[in-house]
């Protein structure tokens, strides 16, 4: 049964501060909201009777009506990072400026006035700089797209959670803001253990979980509260720490419902609810504001995963084909300097290397070349000093052709980014 009145209260207030000995007391976690819409603590009582979660969701929303969308993906910020750079890493790499950043190396984004970014890659999240650029793409990729995809493969910021998806940076009135673009269902397994607790699974109420996630996915595909993402992670929005909380019982409860969302006439509902005691009552839902219909949704396109061992995938590059069929960093060339760069008049490309450059023209193709060819292609004075002479094996010279910033080692690093400063760019290719 529902409870409701001055009855209700007191049997919400029994659930709050009952439990058997060993046992946490029923809570939701989020916090007691704005009292609008669904019960959470009246849908755990519910469930607990045997209702579906159909019939919860029902009995708060009147009129509305279920329908199912296609996979999509959401846009959510990151209040927490509100004015800083993005730094992360990820266990398995990842793919930032257009190129892989191997296990153990961290990116480092800085916001650049009018969009784009500063890149810089280290050694972990503190270490040396291995290289820098500016990009267009003021985003850090996992190394595959899709959903559902493994703990190593998560984008952890530095000192932080860790999330899925993508994460990447926007500018609010000249700030910088941190987005997480995730899938949907995706961000549904840090949203639901965030907002109630995942062992109501083990308490007979599974069906709130089933309807929890119903209205929180409808929740978040009806708003539209930045240009740059849908929605917040706090209690303003809904309670979304990335991967922290992500628990099996909800996760299955997640999958029962997949793509399932309220309808008010053919429009997405924005389905307010909240841990109000005493059951709640039936919401009015024309009061809600409602988002796109079905048809507005844009469907995921997710590009073909890129494997971080072979870089076979579309999209690899002539210079990335023959470092690959030479022999990769164990070739006589060795290890990247940086990212791939563009030859005067766009005559074609090039990449340094420890011991060597490989060019990629219409004419020449790609070939693995010395740094005396190098420069006649992109002179340099400091460049010149350096390049070796005679027949000695071809060093990297002291800076990289056309650039300010010079590689570093562990015994010269150099310092982090300030956030707010630029660095020297390198040309390179629930509502509350």
């Amino acid at each position: 049964m529902l409870v409701t009145g001055v009855a209700g209260a007191a049997a919400a207030t029994l659930l709050l501060l009952w439990s058997a000995p060993g046992e946490s007391p029923y809570r939701t976690v989020a916090g007691p909201g704005h009292g609008r819409g669904m019960s959470q603590l009246g849908a755990l009582a519910n469930a607990q009777e045997g209702w579906t979660a159909e019939r919860i969701l029902d009995y708060y929303y009147p009129g509305a009506k279920l329908g199912t969308i296609a996979a999509t993906t959401v846009g959510i910020r990151l209040t927490a990072q509100d004015d800083s750079t993005l730094d992360a890493f990820s266990g398995a790499g990842l793919r930032v400026a257009g190129q892989l950043v191997e296990p153990g190396q961290a990116a480092h984004l800085t916001l650049l006035p009018g969009g784009g970014a500063n890149v810089v890659v280290t050694v972990g999240c503190d270490g040396a700089v291995l290289w820098q650029a500016a990009t267009d793409d003021p985003w850090i990729h996992p190394v595959d797209p899709g959903p559902n995809r493994p703990a190593a493969e998560h984008l952890t910021l530095c000192g932080g959670s860790a999330y899925r998806g993508a994460l990447g940076l926007a500018e609010e009135n000249g700030a910088a803001r941190t987005v997480n673009r995730v899938d949907v269902e995706d961000y549904l397994l840090g949203v639901v253990p965030a907002e109630v607790q995942a062992n109501w699974a083990d308490k007979g109420a599974n069906e709130a979980l089933r309807a929890q996630a119903i209205a929180a996915r409808s929740y978040v595909l009806a708003e539209h509260r930045y240009p740059y993402a849908q929605s917040c992670d706090t209690t303003d929005c809904q309670v979304y720490p990335g991967t922290d909380k992500e628990d099996p019982r909800a996760a299955a409860a997640i999958a029962t419902t997949a793509g399932t969302v309220m309808l008010r006439d053919g429009r997405i509902l924005r389905s307010e609810y909240s841990s109000a005691p005493g059951g709640g009552e039936p919401a009015d839902i024309y009061t809600f504001e409602v988002g796109p219909a079905l048809t507005d949704l844009a469907p995921n396109v997710v590009a073909p995963p890129i494997d971080p061992r072979t870089q076979t995938a579309v999209g690899e590059s002539a210079i990335d084909v023959e470092y690959r069929r030479i022999g990769g960093a164990a070739s006589a060339v060795g290890t990247p300097l940086g990212p791939e760069m563009v030859l005067p008049e766009n005559a074609g490309t090039y990449r340094m290397f420890t011991n060597g450059v490989i060019i990629a023209t219409e004419t020449l193709g790609a070939q693995v070349v010395d740094f005396t060819t190098l420069l006649q292609l992109v002179p340099d004075p400091v460049a010149h000093e350096s390049a070796p002479t005679g027949g000695t094996t071809p060093t990297a010279p002291a800076t990289w052709p056309g650039s300010t910033a010079a590689p570093t080692t562990a015994s010269t690093p150099t310092p982090r980014p300030t956030p707010g400063l630029p660095l020297p760019a390198t040309p390179a290719d629930g509502g509350r």
